[in-house]
């Protein structure tokens, strides 16, 4: 092939503060760099696994429009401070919901930080006020629902579930990212100077490095792509479950006549898909003999090979009576 899509050649980060790095993508194929940074920061912004309060009820109070009293704030301006409270959890809350609580009595300013929350679950920025209590009177009481999710989450789209009287839903923003923004630069490779350069900048709210989070990102999108990648062949199994290649049939009569013959069987005649093909041949592996000497892991090993790819070949093995390598 004369014209490749060269994949990125380096990546840089530098960490500014715990919540900000910037990442630097050097190499990128001309024009590739917007098409890569446009898609990470959607990815970062909708698809990343957070933790969020999502309701609470307040001792006393029936609905949004109450006050409380010795308390300044209203019931609206306390669960808008409680939607900008930031949460990390060691346990998957998706589709789940656990119960903190908030007890303060007397004269107070009331933080983020003085909320009981169950164990796993910790409050990221506890100086966060809440409330003010003005009063030795003054107290508060509260029920807090706290949920796990992707994204921003209405209320309105969330699955309707019956509320107790006095429990406020709340929008909840479950992503661990606040801020994501990136330029696009053109570099030098040899004599071409249209190369990109993508420097991304991003913010957390500390539950998740920024490093981590573009590589929990680009992960989402590897698969994404690797499933629409092998669309085509799953469509065709499904609707031409007994057809079988001209190579394919070969191959199979190969492998029950004589295995003999097998050493001489190039990669290929499996029947994979092209792009597989190239990878294993990049990899040094041209026949189906060299390929029944690797074991799983070390096919896995190879970039841009992975786990559909892996299944695929060994159901092309197992149909004549190969396999990898224990």
């Amino acid at each position: 092939m004369a014209h490749e899509i060269n994949l990125p050649q380096a990546q840089r980060v530098t960490q500014k503060n715990d919540n900000l790095a910037t990442i630097q993508i050097d190499g990128c194929h001309p024009g590739y760099g917007i098409t890569l940074a446009n898609a990470l920061r959607r990815v970062l912004y909708s698809s990343l696994p957070g933790t969020a309060i999502v309701a609470f009820k307040t001792k006393g109070i029936n609905h949004e429009f109450s006050t409380i009293p010795h308390v300044i704030e209203d019931i609206i301006q306390i669960g808008l401070s409680l939607k900008k409270v930031r949460l990390l959890s060691n346990e998957n809350l998706i589709d789940k919901q656990v119960q903190a609580t908030l007890k303060i009595k007397g004269e107070k300013v009331v933080k983020a930080g003085d909320i009981q929350t169950p164990s796993g679950i910790e409050i990221i920025n506890k100086d966060l006020v809440i409330a003010t209590l003005s009063d030795k009177k003054a107290e508060l009481d509260m029920e807090i629902f706290i949920s796990g999710g992707f994204g921003y989450e209405r209320v309105e789209d969330r699955q309707k579930e019956k509320l107790s009287i006095g429990t406020i839903a709340l929008d909840a923003f479950y992503s661990p990212i606040t801020r994501v923004n990136y330029k696009i630069e053109d570099m030098r490779i040899g004599e071409r100077t249209d190369f990109n350069r993508v420097i991304m900048e991003i913010e957390t709210d500390g539950s998740i490095e920024a490093s981590e989070a573009l590589k929990n990102a680009s992960a989402i999108l590897r698969d994404q792509f690797g499933f629409l990648a092998s669309f085509k062949e799953a469509s065709l199994l499904k609707t031409k479950k007994a057809s079988k290649t001209k190579k394919e049939t070969v191959l199979e009569k190969k492998g029950k006549d004589s295995k003999k013959e097998l050493p001489k069987a190039k990669i290929e005649d499996l029947g994979l898909e092209e792009r597989v093909v190239k990878l294993l041949e990049e990899a040094g592996i041209k026949t189906i003999s060299v390929l029944t000497k690797k074991t799983e892991s070390q096919i896995k090993e190879i970039k841009g090979i992975g786990d559909k790819a892996v299944s695929t070949i060994k159901r092309k093995l197992k149909k004549i009576d190969l396999s990898f390598k224990s």
